[in-house]
């Protein structure tokens, strides 16, 4: 017996080699693609190079890559210099790449004749290689070497022999799974799998059934018990129902979890209803999972099954279903969808919304549409939700209906959806309703859809809102200013400027808090700066002047026709004639924002002022970390060491220390 570390050499090799099964075949077919036949002589050349060098003194390693690269170049001229390397520790393993790969009986022999020259690993190692050429000549050396004392070698024959198939082959696995060895055992098992595997794509089910019956009778390993319990049943066919149900209701999770698998595989209609009763009687902790199988497979019943699950189905498994109809449901399931977006569960109504939004197919959107108007309650909520989400613009004049539906909850959803679809038209709606409505709760839901409408509608609906700022209600002008904020451009500038002179002070008020943090369209805006920097120098109210100050700051770093310079130029200019503390120490944050050599000195004179010193030295900090065309590093740095050695303030020091490092 080999041992530990050869043991572990050898499965290693065993890993290594059977991952060859599909590579080497893939490789050879992509090289035969894009070599031509006409590069036959090339070939033959190449192939001379290669065996050269094998012949050669050359190292070891260079042989090694030789070997590799006659997989593609090789032919059996190749066989006779490769054969010796199977003996040889370093080269085998290379030495079979290419004896895989070549066609014709010369390789096959070669592997076949090494058998009795090898042991240990490198024996293990050709078995796998005659096993990936699946050569029936070797199966006697093979059967011969299942009783082999070493247990991966009869291991790797046990594999070998399903690979290469064959009556003997299957006569000798049998006999083998007595083989009082659990590894070799479990390999045998493997190997006759294989073949079971073969007899079935041949169809020849009945014996496949007989292996498989027989692995499920034998003592192996888990796994194994679960490949033929799978193989079991997909070779019985609908007959396998009874023993794939006799695994879903399995006590043990992993014969669970075969059972779910194989419920994905076994095909026809009948399985698929018989599983979906299945659904109904199952136990509360396995009935979504197995449901989730029940829609992953394909045939007629699927979509039935899932559907009448989404309807009736216990709670989990109502939600199961409807998650699901996303991938396999279609125009049919909308009315169970519907259904569910409006049940009282919060977590299957919105599934049951996602599901609609995301469901597929041209006749969605217009069966959608379609139900609306007969639609009530909270079917009608769910559908114009739904709408909304999926950008359905044809359904704006019915959901305009339900603006001012008396039941709360469909009200709130047309609103909503308003928001997402709306456009001018809905504008004027909601300014009617704004306008007609003396609930306060009630104008405040219409106020917030307004907003939302009037933003995406833009300046074509300020119109619509200018009634609203001569009205004589203080609430409804207010509503107005807020409006037209949203909304944003010259003309909407000007009615909230013309607000400022209104005659009720609250609505002066949100004129200026409006005007003060105008999020417009810049730089279309830019009348906005005027009457802002008026109320900075005489607004009535000192609030109204701090406003106007910090609201004119705003737009000098919001206006992108303004270059670095001209807004430095401007802010400086600004605290020049401002000189509150509170309004300096704004400007002073502004300055190191602005990447210009103004910003740099001013906030380096500034931070020499005792009453600006740290808030000047933390913007210095800012805008010295920063690239600023004409200033060089060395300025940069300067400024950064003046910032370090005259702070206060530790997390100014430390930001101006890790930024001098970094320009260093």
């Amino acid at each position: 017996m080999p041992h530990t570390k050869e043991k572990h050499m050898m499965k290693r090799e065993t890993r290594i080699w059977n991952g060859w099964l599909g590579a080497l075949a893939a490789l050879t077919v992509a090289f035969t693609a894009v070599v031509p036949s006409t590069r036959a002589a090339d070939a033959a050349d190449k192939e001379r190079e290669l065996l050269a060098v094998l012949k050669s003194d050359a190292p070891k390693g260079e042989k090694g890559v030789a070997c590799k690269l006659l997989t593609v170049w090789g032919s059996e001229t190749a066989v006779p210099e490769l054969a010796p390397l199977l003996l040889d520790p370093e080269l085998a393993s290379w030495a079979r790449i290419p004896l895989e790969a070549i066609p014709g009986d010369a390789a096959s022999a070669a592997l076949r004749d090494a058998l009795p020259k090898l042991e240990g690993r490198l024996l293990v190692g050709t078995i796998n290689s005659i096993g990936v050429r699946q050569d029936r000549a070797a199966v006697p050396a093979l059967v011969e070497l299942l009783k082999s004392t070493d247990v991966d070698v009869a291991s790797a024959a046990g594999l070998a022999l399903g690979h290469t198939g064959g009556r003997g082959a299957m006569r000798a696995l049998q006999a083998a799974l007595g083989d009082r060895r659990m590894e070799v055992r479990s390999a045998v098992a493997r190997g006759a799998m294989l073949l079971a595997e073969r007899m079935l794509a041949a169809g020849n089910g009945a014996r496949a059934v007989r292996v498989y019956d027989t692995v499920r009778d034998t003592d192996v390993p888990e796994q194994r018990l679960l490949e033929a319990t799978r193989g079991a049943i997909l070779a019985r066919g609908a007959e396998g129902l009874p023993l794939l149900l006799e695994q879903l209701r399995s006590a043990d999770k992993a014969f669970l979890g075969i059972g779910l698998r194989t419920a994905r595989e076994l095909p026809g209609v009948e399985i698929t209803k018989a599983l979906a009763d299945e659904v109904g009687t199952a136990a509360a902790d396995r009935a979504p999972y197995l449901l989730l199988a029940v829609a992953d497979r394909q045939d007629a019943a699927v979509l039935p099954a899932v559907t009448a699950a989404a309807e009736k189905g216990s709670p989990p498994v109502r939600l199961v279903a409807v998650q699901a109809l996303e991938n396999i449901g279609n125009a049919t399931s909308i009315p169970v969808l519907l259904g569910a977006a409006a049940a009282p569960d919060k977590a299957l109504s919105a599934a049951a919304v996602e599901t609609l939004v995301r469901l597929a197919g041209t006749d969605i959107d217009p069966t959608l549409t379609g139900r609306l108007p007969a639609s009530r309650g909270g079917e009608r909520a769910a559908l114009i939700e739904v709408c909304a989400l999926r950008q359905i613009h044809a359904a704006v004049p019915e959901i305009n209906l339900s603006a001012t539906d008396k039941d709360a909850v469909v009200r709130d959803s047309a609103l909503t959806a308003l928001g997402l679809l709306g456009g001018e038209n809905e504008v004027k709606l909601l300014v009617n309703q704004v306008e007609q409505t003396t609930d306060a709760g009630l104008r405040s839901e219409y106020e917030e859809a307004l907003l939302s409408v009037a933003s995406r509608a833009g300046a074509g609906c300020v119109s619509h809102l200018m009634p609203l700022t001569r009205r004589s209600e203080p609430a409804l002008r207010i509503t107005a200013i807020h409006a037209l904020a949203s909304v944003g451009g010259g003309e909407a500038v000007a009615a909230v400027v013309a607000a400022l002179k209104d005659a009720n002070g609250e609505v002066q008020d949100e004129a200026v808090r409006a005007l003060s943090t105008w999020a417009g369209n810049w730089p279309d805006d830019v009348a906005v700066a005027e009457p802002l920097l008026a109320l900075a120098r005489s607004g009535t109210k000192r609030s109204h002047q701090v406003l106007g100050f910090r609201g004119y700051l705003q737009y000098v770093q919001a206006d992108s026709q303004l270059s670095d310079p001209k807004r430095a130029e401007m802010v400086l200019a600004l605290m020049a004639e401002f000189k509150q503390p509170e309004e300096r120490q704004s400007a002073i944050s502004v300055l190191g924002a602005i990447p210009a050599a103004a910003s740099l000195d001013a906030l380096r004179e500034l931070s020499r002022s005792s009453d600006d010193a740290e808030t000047a030295l933390s913007a210095l900090v800012s805008l010295a970390g920063r690239d600023i065309p004409n200033v060089s590093r060395e300025t940069r740095r300067a400024a950064l060491q003046e910032a370090i050695s005259e702070s206060k303030n530790e997390a100014t020091v430390k930001r101006a220390q890790d930024l001098l490092r970094r320009l260093r």
